[in-house]
């Protein structure tokens, strides 16, 4: 099943697609990464979509990448005496440690590790930003605050300190117990909430070791300002413009979606941009004009990924959201000012042979009459490398094992097909031939380029490039090595 655009697409599995029919025809629909949101449903029910994904994989011969969504701390008010107050812009409102029940001046904030980090003139935000506090005075145990904008503030809403790093680690009992399901069931990338600094990643990572590649979410101020130690340290990232939105300033999301986009292409990680993409859809059979303007900009950025929420896991018509995506990328991608945009932001990263080796097949793809690219990898670095240099032509990506297979479904342009191991380059060449006819990219002496390492199967070892014919009975009238 071969896609026609390079975009991936992320779609979250919920109530709305639980079952075969549904996540097969979301497969078969455009999405390419499954989400599996653990803030929602229990283990039994995860498991059983995982186990779904994994059946519709085998019965279509395709990788297919599964992202365990990790909740994250929550910070939260108590309760109150009659389940909400009204604040008034300008009163005095008290945050504290009392486990007594709140009314208007007062609720429990039960995180002692917020009033440790809090100073003078720091904002408090309620219920996604709809209440703005700011700190007059603060203790051990309390917060004394200015209420900037009023409202309604009910019982367990969250709160967000976006001016401070907090002392929380992005790991919670719950985020560590839901880890370790996790990777036992076999997912490919995780994705950590909460992130403020390397370390928060780096603690992760501890637990993860190889099992599964780590998505690190930007949704907080320190980690915007932290972000290339974060993006360093982490195998992907996610642009979580949702809390993002609410921590800082509306207006300021979408430079700040550009920049980590612009960054993480020159780093070759993948990175999704995430959050109200096609919200309306929820309910809705088409999208707002401006929810297709905004998925489209994502492309023309070169984002690796766009990803549905509730639109496919709790909506109304979750086949049709990734339809509509599909169809918005495939458009972009055919208009002709999508390439220029693309090739004018290209950042040229020559720092290895590697490097120069998919430098180069680019340059021979976009100057001769090549159909693919086709790059054997064992880690998947080869192929992460050639989808930075966001070619004009298919990317095929050979690997042996599955686990590289199934993470690479995440990044731009790549079709991952399994091979067995070579360790002679003729044989990689006619492995490449077969898997380009395989998907419909070449035939006959349809040319593609293959990139390979020798010795083979050492990983990071790119160092070779051959042009050569799509049919194995010419590769092997080609000159013997």
């Amino acid at each position: 099943m071969r896609r026609l655009r390079n975009l991936k697409i992320v779609a979250t599995l919920g109530p709305s697609s639980t079952d075969y029919a549904t996540i097969r025809a979301l497969f078969e629909a455009g999405a390419d990464v499954f989400r599996l949101n653990m803030s929602h449903g229990t283990h039994d029910e995860i498991a059983q979509r995982h186990a779904t994904i994994r059946k519709i994989e085998a019965d279509t011969g395709r990788p297919i990448a599964i992202l365990a969504d990790l909740q994250g701390p929550k910070l939260r008010c108590g309760q109150f005496a009659n389940g909400a107050a009204e604040l008034e812009d300008g009163q005095i409102f008290r945050f504290d440690l009392d486990p007594a029940p709140g009314e208007a001046h007062r609720v429990q904030l039960p995180h002692k590790e917020i009033f440790d980090a809090l100073e003078p003139g720091a904002t408090l935000l309620v219920n996604d930003g709809k209440l703005r506090l700011r700190v007059k005075e603060h203790g051990p145990d309390f917060a004394e605050c200015e209420v900037i904008v009023g409202g309604t503030i009910s019982n367990r809403k969250g709160v967000n300190v976006p001016d401070v790093v907090l002392p929380v680690a992005a790991l919670s009992e719950k985020d560590r117990e839901d880890l370790h399901f996790a990777l036992d069931l076999g997912v490919d990338w995780v994705a950590l909430s909460f992130v403020q600094r390397p370390e928060d990643v780096i603690e992760a990572r501890e637990i993860v070791g190889t099992r599964a590649a780590i998505l690190s979410k930007i949704e907080k101020p320190a980690a915007v300002k932290a972000f290339d130690d974060i993006l360093e340290v982490s195998d992907g990232i996610m642009v979580a413009r949702g809390d993002l939105g609410v921590e800082l300033p509306v207006q300021s999301v979408p430079p700040i979606q550009k920049r980590l986009v612009r960054s993480c292409r020159a780093a070759a990680k993948p990175v999704i941009v995430a959050t109200q993409m096609l919200e309306s859809m929820i309910e809705s059979p088409m999208p707002t004009r401006a929810e297709v303007s905004d998925v489209a900009s994502a492309i023309y950025e070169g984002a690796d990924a766009v990803m549905l929420s509730a639109e496919s896991a709790a909506g109304r018509y979750p086949v049709e959201a990734v339809k509509m995506m599909d169809n918005v990328a495939v458009e972009v991608e055919s208009d002709p000012t999508y390439r220029s945009v693309i090739e004018a932001s290209r950042q040229a990263e020559r720092s290895s042979v590697a490097d120069g080796i998919v430098s180069a097949a680019r340059e021979i793809a976009e100057t001769t009459d090549i159909k693919a690219i086709c790059c054997f990898t064992e880690s998947g670095t080869t192929a992460l490398k050639t989808s930075r240099e966001r070619p004009r032509v298919p990317i095929v990506a050979l690997t042996p094992f599955p686990a590289t297979g199934r993470r690479l479904c995440l990044s731009w342009g790549i079709n991952c097909y399994y091979n067995e191991k070579v360790e002679r380059f003729k044989m990689a060449v006619v492995s490449a031939a077969r898997a380009a006819r395989q998907g419909g990219y070449g035939e006959g002496d349809d040319k593609i380029i293959v990139i390979a390492g020798l010795p083979f199967n050492l990983p990071g070892s790119t160092n070779i490039l051959r042009v050569a014919p799509c049919e194995e009975r010419l590769i092997f009238n080609l000159e013997p090595e």
